[in-house]
């Protein structure tokens, strides 16, 4: 049994998939707590299903991308075999992991979006860097950066791991801390070869709306 905390259909909000229609899987409890986390309703609530029943509510919405998200998707560990069982019923599977635990035993037809928290989040001393060593090249790594630190430590990261010649990257900003116009222009002052991106889903309905 799982501990489901919604399943919505919605559009991709970030990532190199954003934009496309896709079924959210929300997972509850979360082994972080990041400073300016914007799912803290995932923490606890939630309901209990067995992994039957999530593909069947999956299924009703005739659409093949999913992602599994939580809170932390991993904290469970029944939440390995349904991205397995998704994976055999032939859909596209994406995981939104915090990157505090480890992604070796996760199937490696689903796309990982890895994020590794910087050091306003507080929660950069969570981070499992072996997990960098288990990215595949359809993998994402997603830094979400607040301030000036943040960039700075994020761009020096990827430098030292060499992420970006294993998998793409992605910078985004922590909404209403940091102005997005400012991270662009360090990336480019830098020529640093990263993605940055936006929430969109934060744009497009109300930043606190959920089920988007």
């Amino acid at each position: 049994m799982l501990k489901i905390n919604e399943i919505y259909f919605s559009v991709q909000g970030e990532s190199t998939k954003a934009g496309l229609p896709c079924v959210f899987v929300r997972l509850t409890y979360c082994n972080l707590r990041c400073s300016y986390c914007d799912t803290e309703y995932a923490f606890y609530e939630g309901f209990d299903s067995s992994i039957d029943s999530v593909i069947e509510e999956v299924k009703k919405y005739k659409c093949n991308l999913v992602e599994i998200t939580g809170g932390e998707p991993l904290v469970q560990n029944e939440s390995l075999e349904l991205m397995k069982r998704l994976c055999d019923e032939g859909f596209e599977v994406m995981l939104e992991t915090g990157g505090s635990l480890p992604i070796e035993n996760v199937d490696k037809r689903v796309m990982i979006i890895l994020d590794l928290k910087c050091p306003s989040s507080k929660m950069k001393k969570k981070n499992l860097y072996e997990n960098i060593n288990f990215l595949k090249p359809i993998d994402e790594v997603k830094f979400v950066i607040g301030t000036r630190e943040d960039y700075e430590w994020s761009r020096d990261i990827v430098a030292k791991y060499d992420i970006n010649k294993k998998c793409e990257v992605l910078f985004s900003v922590v909404f209403g801390e940091l102005e997005p116009v400012a991270l662009v222009e360090w990336i480019l002052a830098d020529n640093i070869n990263v993605r940055f991106q936006l929430q969109a889903h934060k744009f497009i309905w109300k930043p606190e709306e959920r089920g988007v």
